[in-house]
């Protein structure tokens, strides 16, 4: 009795691994080919079924056949957020289905783009494929871009004493941790501005106390996500604690946009009609760049449809208040617009211009 209840996990996690077997292949073969480079035209055609043929397939054809994955980031990040905000508004029975894939976060997902099964879609920062060109020379070809989502500015906090970002220059400046956007992003734009500080790699809440206290010798944290931060919105700091102005310029362009930091922003941290230059890295919804024949990019093709579609919805109460800031149309530097998300727009915008 005790060895036949004691094999049961063997034989469930046998059947399990014999079904991910038998569905995992078809899900990559395309993606394995065109992410090596190898000739994309070579693949053949291989249309997903229509959905009344999907509903009469095995149940394994079946709930594969409009199903994409999509690399979120992080839980405790947006990114996954708005992964799964979407997919709860785009999902359309057997005709969609989204899976948001909980991830090592935004820089990661252009590794799980190019490389991991079942992905389809990922949300990334614009500057992730900086660390990719060596690997992946051709790596902007790859990759397209569905939806800029939405704008992560630079936030650069000093303590009095500091009065521009020179004066930064072997100082101690944090980055907050390890995997987040900050620390990734943050060494990335300090090297192109040509700064060179000690970087610390800790909590954010523990240098922020470090500043405050002139413990030490922190001069400057580095945060990297929408604007407004909540630690900035509800600390208390003394007068001279400020943002730092951050020129947008030539050495900037290729992945990031110019913004600002006002009052509006932090009405304790900023006065009434002035404003502070920063830049901010975007968030955007991007792509594999499948071949236009092939069943992968028609899936990702309708997930397009779905979500442009609805846009309206995810602009309403229950979601995510950013999404009333995002436009179909905006652009992402560096990156070329999927396909079919053009289409789209253009369609609707002959549309519009025919109805005048």
């Amino acid at each position: 009795m005790n060895r036949l209840i004691g094999s049961r996990p063997l034989l469930f996690l046998a059947a399990w691994g014999a079904l991910l077997l038998s569905i995992q292949p078809s899900l990559v073969d395309a993606q394995t080919t065109h992410a090596l480079g190898q000739n994309a035209g070579s693949q053949r055609y291989n249309p997903a079924p229509k959905p009344q043929e999907a509903a009469k397939a095995k149940p394994k054809e079946s709930i594969n056949a409009w199903t994409i994955g999509l690399a979120g980031g992080l839980l405790e990040g947006a990114p996954i957020r708005f992964a799964s905000e979407m997919a709860r508004v785009v999902d359309d029975g057997d005709n969609l289905h989204v899976l948001p894939v909980v991830t090592r976060g935004p820089t990661e997902n252009v590794n799980s783009l190019l490389y991991l099964r079942g992905i389809d879609a990922a949300i990334i920062n614009s500057d992730s494929l900086d660390e990719y060109k060596k690997q992946v020379p051709d790596i902007q070809r790859k990759i397209t871009y569905v939806l800029n989502l939405f704008p992560s500015e630079l936030h650069v906090f000093v303590r009095p004493d500091i009065q521009s970002l020179n004066d930064l220059a072997g100082k101690k400046v944090n980055f907050n941790t390890l995997g987040t956007a900050a620390a990734y992003s943050g060494p990335l734009i300090f090297s192109r501005l040509g700064l060179d500080v000690e970087k610390t790699f800790i909590p954010h809440q523990v240098a922020l106390e470090q500043m405050r206290k002139g413990e030490g010798g922190m001069a400057a944290v580095v945060f990297i996500t929408s604007k407004p931060v909540d630690a900035f919105v509800r600390g208390r700091f003394e007068p001279g604690f400020k943002f730092l102005a951050v020129p947008y310029n030539r050495k900037l362009e290729d992945y990031y946009l110019p913004s600002t930091l006002d009052a509006a922003d932090y009405p304790n941290l900023i006065n009434q009609g002035e404003r502070v230059q920063t830049i901010a890295v975007p968030t955007a919804l991007v792509a594999f760049n499948w071949p236009t024949t092939s069943n992968r990019y028609a899936r990702v093709a309708r997930f397009v449809e779905h979500l442009f579609s609805r846009l309206d919805t995810l602009r309403g109460p229950g979601f995510d208040p950013k999404w009333k800031s995002i436009n179909r149309a905006a652009s992402v530097p560096g990156l070329a617009r999927f396909p079919a998300a053009q289409a789209w727009l253009d369609r609707h915008a002959n549309e519009s211009q025919a109805s005048k």
